[in-house]
């Protein structure tokens, strides 16, 4: 064992150990024990076990010198020990090899480096896998592939840390319920099921970047563990356009970022924002994917659209510079390749900033009629806007206190308040 570099090992040196090798290397970890095991409830389980052991033995006896090795082993004779005492695997348990102390070496024997990538690929599957609710597979990949504890989901999300829980819980026993094997999808139906996994990191991505609910505009801890996975993915899948669709959004979306919120965190809008605070090196790197994911030469899909658009943003010096009408097409194109009203909103701004409200505001007025974003701070926020610049001030006050109303976040809310407070 290794002592820490400032003394004797300690419960806090432990814990900060511990999290700093999770989160790098949990998925590799949970992925390597499920083929070992052949049980992917099981995997993560002991793993976790092997976590909290970790915690007490290391503020014991330091950190090991393979720290990855000591988790493995851990988490291997946990699985022996659970086989052993279900008699009706006990075929099962006599195939396994014998737990040995724990040494390096148990990393190389669970850790195939030639199989690692597939490993992980397949872990991300089962967490996404369609058997699982939305937001059973959000919690389940956050838990397993990112590393993340109940209690660092629940506080992302502004729910209590046993809901999450409980939705990890029912996930691994939905996934064990329906039989589904640690092992990567037939290959004709990975297309299918790579659209829920991307679908999953979206969410992911989206409440880290505009917090539904709570006194935080941004959750940058949970937009970069997706931009961190979306990496990841695009690693694994080097042919798929839509992988590198979804980095590249992501990317260029949390550029901006510095320049979002003040000092004292409030929301700065768009036309506010310093653009010398965004960040070039992730301009650069969404640019790249974007540019990979064009050159794969199967068209961009919704998430290639969206970062086209971004990257719109991100060439522009300013808003009025912006080049709206080639956004208004992009736009036009994701309306066709994956209509939903709030891409038909989104639309409506850039006809706003293109061709002027009035044309916007049709748009607007028939998502109202068809009650298609009914609930929704959305809607009464961007008509509000529009009823403004065409005059109407006593409409456009009542649509942004609306939307006030409606919001449930309390940086975004202050900012339609203040708007509203502007036209009195």
């Amino acid at each position: 064992m290794a002592r820490t570099a400032d003394g004797p090992p300690t419960a806090e040196s432990a814990r900060r150990a511990v999290e700093a090798v999770w989160r790098i290397e949990s998925a590799r970890i949970v992925s390597a024990l499920a083929r070992y095991t052949g049980d992917f409830s099981l995997a993560e389980d002991v793993a976790q076990e092997a976590v909290a052991e970790a915690l007490v033995s290391w503020a014991r006896d330091g950190a090991p010198d393979s720290p990855v090795g000591w988790l493995l082993a851990t988490a291997r004779r946990r699985a022996i020990d659970g086989f052993r005492r279900r008699s009706a695997l006990e075929d099962r348990y006599s195939a396994l090899p014998v737990a040995s102390p724990v040494s390096a070496s148990d990393e190389d024997l669970l850790w195939d480096p030639d199989r690692v990538d597939d490993d992980i690929l397949a872990l991300m599957f089962i967490a996404c896998h369609p058997v699982l609710s939305p937001e059973a597979r959000v919690a389940l990949t956050l838990r397993t592939v990112g590393g993340l504890s109940s209690e660092e989901i629940a506080r992302a999300f502004l729910v209590p840390a046993p809901t999450i829980q409980a939705r990890i819980t029912r996930a691994k026993k939905t996934i064990a319920a329906a039989g589904v094997p640690f092992a990567l999808p037939p290959a004709a139906e990975r297309r299918d099921r790579l659209s829920g996994m991307l679908s999953v990191l979206y969410v992911i991505f989206t409440e880290g970047s505009t917090a539904t609910a709570g006194d935080r505009l941004l959750r940058t801890d949970l937009a970069y563990e997706a931009i961190r996975l979306s990496r990841m993915l695009t690693a694994l899948l080097p042919m798929e356009p839509e992988a590198f669709g979804l980095q590249a959004l992501c990317e260029l979306t949390a550029a901006r970022f510095p320049a979002r919120t003040g000092p004292d965190g409030a929301a700065v809008l768009l036309e506010d924002q310093d653009r010398r605070l965004w960040d070039r090196s992730a301009i650069r790197r969404g640019r790249a994917a974007l540019d990979r994911a064009s050159a794969l030469g199967r068209g961009l899909g919704p998430y290639g659209l969206q970062a086209a658009i971004a990257a719109c943003h991100a060439a522009a010096p300013s808003v009025a510079e912006t080049d709206w009408d080639r956004i208004v097409l992009l736009y036009e194109a994701l309306g066709r390749v994956a209509p939903s009203p709030i891409v038909d909103l989104n639309r409506a701004v850039a006809v706003a900033m293109a061709h002027g409200p009035e044309s916007a505001l049709s748009i607007v007025d028939e998502l109202v009629a068809t009650d298609r974003l009914s609930g929704s701070h959305l809607l009464p926020s961007v008509r509000g806007e529009l009823l403004r610049r065409l005059g109407r001030t006593r409409e456009a006050r009542a649509e942004l206190e609306l939307a006030a109303r409606l919001c449930t976040n309390t940086r975004e809310r202050d900012v339609l308040l203040l708007k509203a407070a502007g036209l009195s």
